[in-house]
C-alpha cells in the first residue's frame, strides 16, 4: 500500500464527489431500471431485476460467468492507491456472489491535459490488486474527462448451484459483517481537510483489503444463506435490499456495527457526503427503532454512510454463525455478528424492513 506518493495535484479536490459517494441514488437507479422490460433468456439466471450485486449467466452444465462492472471518482489523493482502491471494490461484487474472478477490462476516464504520470500510477495500482485476486487485465477502454474515473469490468466463474444472492435470507438467521463502516465520512473529511492521517490510514487499509478470504470461508459454510456487500447505498441500503428480496426483516443492533476509528469524528465534524443524505432519502422509510432502542445522531448518520470497497454482509443459520466467526477471526477477517434475521416482512403492509435495536 503505498500513501506518500510525491504529487503536485490532489485527485480529491478534482471531483465533486469521491468513491462510491460518487453513484447516482438507488431511488433514481430503481426508477430507471423497474422502467425497462423483462428479460426472457433462460440462460440469464440473475439480472438487475433483484438489485443483485453481479449478474449471473450460464454457459454450460455447472458453469456460468459472474459479471459487474464498478468505476468511480478518486476518494484519495495518491493515485496508487486510488487504484488499488478501485480494483478491491470492483472485484467485490464477484466475491459477494460466490463466484472467482478471471478477467477484467479497465475503464478509464481521464482529463485530457493531465498528467499521464498520474494515470499511469492508479492503473498500476489496480493492476497490483488485479495480480493479488489472480485475475488478468485483458484489456480496457478510455475516453477523455473533465472528472477522472476509474475501475473495471470483472468477469469471472460460478457454479449455478452455488450461487449467493441478496433474495436467500431466512428468518432466524444471524447478520455478520466483514469490515467496519465510515469510509464515505473520513474520506470526505479528508476532501474537506478536516480529517487525521491516522483516520485514512485505517479507511484505505478496509478499502484495499480483498473480499476473497471472507467469501471463500463464507461459501465453505453450509448454512450460509445470502451474501451480499456494502458499498454506495451503505449498511441499510444494501440492508434494504437484502430484506426487501428475501421477503424477511431485518434487526441490526446498532452499537455492535463496527466503525473505522475516526468515522463517529468525521460526522460531528460535518464530513457528511451528498452520498449518506440520499441513502437516507431511499432507505430511512423502510427503517424503524425498536421501542426501547437509543441510537445517537451520529452512529445513526453511520448507518448510512456509502461505502467504498465495503465488507460482506452474510446471513447465516444461528447455529453456523459461531463456526463461522472463528473461522473469519482465524483467517483476520474483522468481522462481527450485528444482528439476526426476523419475518416475514411484506411490502406495503406498513411494517418495517430494518428495526434498529
Amino acid at each position: 500500500m503505498t500513501l506518500n506518493f510525491p504529487q503536485t495535484v490532489r485527485l480529491t479536490q478534482q471531483v465533486k464527489a469521491g468513491g462510491c459517494a460518487s453513484k447516482l441514488p438507488a431511488g433514481s437507479l430503481r426508477q430507471v431500471l423497474s422502467a425497462l422490460p423483462a428479460q426472457s433468456d433462460p440462460d440469464l439466471l440473475v439480472g438487475f431485476e433483484t438489485s443483485d450485486d453481479a449478474g449471473i449467466y450460464r454457459i454450460g452444465p455447472g458453469q456460468a460467468l459472474v459479471q459487474t462492472v464498478d468505476f468511480f471518482t478518486p476518494l484519495v489523493d495518491d493515485p496508487f492507491t486510488f487504484g488499488q482502491i478501485a480494483a478491491t471494490n470492483a472485484l467485490s461484487d464477484i466475491y459477494a456472489m460466490g463466484g472467482r474472478p478471471l478477467t477484467a477490462l479497465a475503464v478509464v476516464c481521464f482529463p485530457q491535459d493531465a498528467d499521464l504520470e498520474i494515470l499511469e500510477r492508479i492503473m498500476r495500482g489496480g493492476l497490483s490488486k488485479m495480480t493479488e485476486a489472480k485475475c488478468t487485465v485483458v484489456g480496457g477502454h478510455s475516453v477523455r474527462d473533465a472528472e477522472m474515473k476509474f475501475g473495471y469490468a470483472v468477469t469471472g466463474l460460478i457454479d449455478p448451484a452455488g450461487v449467493y444472492t441478496n433474495t436467500g435470507a431466512v428468518s432466524g438467521d444471524t447478520l455478520i459483517l466483514t469490515k467496519p463502516i465510515g469510509t464515505g465520512v473520513i474520506t470526505t473529511a479528508l476532501k474537506q481537510g478536516k480529517s487525521e492521517p491516522a483516520w485514512v490510514e485505517r479507511a484505505v487499509r478496509s478499502m484495499t483489503t480483498l473480499n476473497s478470504t471472507a467469501s471463500a470461508l463464507a461459501t465453505a459454510c453450509r448454512g450460509v444463506h445470502a451474501i451480499t456487500d456494502i458499498t454506495g447505498f451503505g449498511l441499510m441500503g444494501h440492508g434494504r435490499e437484502l430484506a426487501l428480496g428475501s421477503r424477511v426483516a431485518l434487526e441490526i443492533e446498532a452499537v455492535r456495527v463496527p466503525l473505522i476509528e475516526g468515522a463517529l469524528d468525521a460526522v460531528r465534524l460535518g464530513a457528511i457526503p451528498g452520498g449518506l443524505l440520499a441513502n437516507r432519502e431511499f432507505a430511512e422509510c423502510l427503517v424503524q427503532d425498536f421501542p426501547e432502542s437509543r441510537v445517537p445522531d451520529d452512529l445513526r448518520a453511520l448507518l448510512y454512510d456509502p461505502q467504498t470497497s465495503g465488507g460482506l454482509l452474510i446471513s447465516v443459520a444461528s447455529e453456523d454463525a459461531a463456526a463461522l466467526l472463528a473461522a473469519l477471526h482465524s483467517a483476520t477477517v474483522p468481522a462481527v455478528a450485528i444482528g439476526r434475521v426476523s419475518g416475514p416482512f411484506v411490502a406495503g403492509a406498513g411494517a418495517p424492513a430494518i428495526i434498529l435495536r
